[in-house]
């Protein structure tokens, strides 16, 4: 006589092995579908467990995707950016406007979810993605700072008032291509925004006038000429190389 069939046993998961497979998994789900039409049915699903055991560690789908997006502004901060030192103010601004752009480009379901979602909450300010994000921008204002220390750039315009411009022209550059409405050129968007900073904030390109004022004339003829550009919102950003003279540009990066 045959022995009785048993059913197959399916090894359970330490607790933090489950939570990382659901995050995952919801990650991967968030690609492909966007956070409007993300479900944790279907996320329970494709990790063979039952959606009550997806709530079990979550409070809620927001809170789950909350937790996938801090996820991913904290492998940002892992990622060693001190390579930049050493190489200039140029160099090193263009390398990490490059980087930003990049995370973008792969991950426009995740800066969606964070520009349009997180940032208008009124508790966003509250929220630990806050504080990654500002340490995240941070970043680029050190190599701003060390710029004016070492006598790259001028100090007459304010550190926080130049980060907030970077960002804010990686985030217009960017938004037509994160709304699945166009698209960028990385290379083209990071020169064209390095390239206008650095000039426009470039020591030996001031002006002395009277008393020991520097002229800012041609920074803000430079800057007009970019906010030109970007008034025509999304439409004027899905065919890239037409913008900012020779270029075209989260970020989803707040300005703090």
């Amino acid at each position: 006589m045959p022995p009785p069939r048993t059913r197959p046993t399916t090894r359970r998961l330490p607790r933090d092995e489950r939570i990382s497979k659901i995050m995952s998994v919801t990650r991967a789900m968030l690609a492909e579908k966007g956070h409007n039409n993300l479900v944790t049915t279907e996320v329970a699903e494709r990790c063979g467990i039952s959606e009550a055991t997806i709530y079990k560690y979550f409070d809620s789908k927001r809170d789950l995707l909350i937790k996938v997006a801090e996820q991913w502004f904290d492998e940002m901060l892992r990622e060693d950016h001190r390579s930049v030192s050493g190489r200039g103010t140029l160099e090193a601004l263009r390398q990490l406007v490059w980087r930003n752009l990049s995370l973008v480009r792969r991950e426009p379901a995740l800066t969606r979810f964070v520009l349009l979602d997180l940032r208008p909450d009124p508790a966003y300010r509250s929220m630990s993605i806050f504080e990654l994000n500002r340490r995240f921008t941070a970043q680029v204002a050190e190599v701003l700072r060390e710029g004016v220390q070492t006598g790259e750039l001028r100090g007459d315009v304010p550190i926080n008032l130049l980060r907030d411009m970077i960002f804010g022209c990686i985030e217009h550059q960017t938004w037509a291509y994160i709304r699945g409405e166009g698209d960028f050129s990385v290379d083209d968007v990071t020169d064209g925004i390095a390239t206008v900073i650095f000039r426009g904030m470039r020591a030996d390109t001031a002006t002395p006038k009277a008393g020991g004022e520097q002229d800012l004339g041609e920074v803000v003829r430079r800057l007009e000429r970019v906010a030109a550009r970007l008034e025509n919102g999304p439409a004027g950003m899905t065919q890239p190389g037409k913008q900012l003279g020779a270029a075209t540009t989260a970020s989803v990066a707040e300005k703090a």
